[in-house]
């Protein structure tokens, strides 16, 4: 018989109460407003979204990447994996609180990633420091990886939205070194998407990792030199 669900914590944001849940020594969710977010036995997307980028940066001298979103820290963990020992890595995450949890309820699930004397956590908004790296052209990314809660899809603002419109695109672009990687996740594949992302000066490779059951897409695109 499968054991309950149990609260560790809720806290109120301004999309809803924010709770991380347990069962077992192992499971986890993390909610938003009574939608799931994140569960550690569903991570296909979100590991191999941290795979396909870091891989592509093993071989960079000391090479610079960004995390956009720190959820339970699944991604990150496949990012070490296969980043070098001379490797920095900027996780961007905007509530605390996740933070908060990536260091003590979900520790031991991601191996204490966010310790990893290669790791800084920023707490702030990712759009806010790709911009400030496109402005400065001095602390630019080897890679930005995208793991936010909602990936591209047709709904989305093509100009305006802040991760995956026109401008924000074009903004990544300068953010990243040449043939940089930006890597995202969505739920589907999204062609006006892939569009925009060719229009700011990307070639694009779309996977949707597994065989069988939700099969999210995994974005892996290139800025061209």
């Amino acid at each position: 018989m499968a054991q309950p669900w149990k609260t560790i914590e809720t806290i109120e944001t301004v999309d809803g109460p924010l709770e991380l849940r347990r069962r077992g020594a192992r499971d986890f969710l993390i909610m938003i407003n009574g939608r799931v977010l994140m569960n550690s036995a569903a991570n296909r997307s979100e590991i191999v979204l941290g795979e396909l980028a870091a891989k592509k940066m093993a071989l960079r001298p000391k090479p610079r990447v960004l995390v956009g979103g720190l959820s339970m820290g699944l991604t990150l963990k496949a990012v070490l994996d296969a980043l070098p020992a001379d490797a920095e890595v900027v996780v961007a995450e905007f509530n605390p609180v996740v933070v908060r949890w990536c260091r003590g309820p979900l520790a031991d699930l991601i191996v204490r990633s966010v310790e990893d004397p290669r790791v800084t956590v920023i707490v702030d908004d990712v759009a806010y420091l790709i911009g400030q790296a496109a402005e400065t052209k001095t602390s630019r990314f080897d890679a930005i990886i995208i793991d936010l809660y909602e990936g591209p899809h047709a709904k989305t603002d093509a100009m305006n939205d802040p991760f995956y419109g026109n401008r924000a695109l074009k903004t990544t672009a300068a953010a990243l070194t040449t043939e940089g990687i930006f890597a995202i996740w969505g739920e589907n594949p999204d062609e006006a998407f892939e569009k925009r992302l060719t229009t700011a000066g990307f070639t694009i490779d779309g996977q949707r990792p597994g065989r069988g059951g939700l099969r999210h897409v995994v974005y892996v695109a290139q800025k061209q030199g």
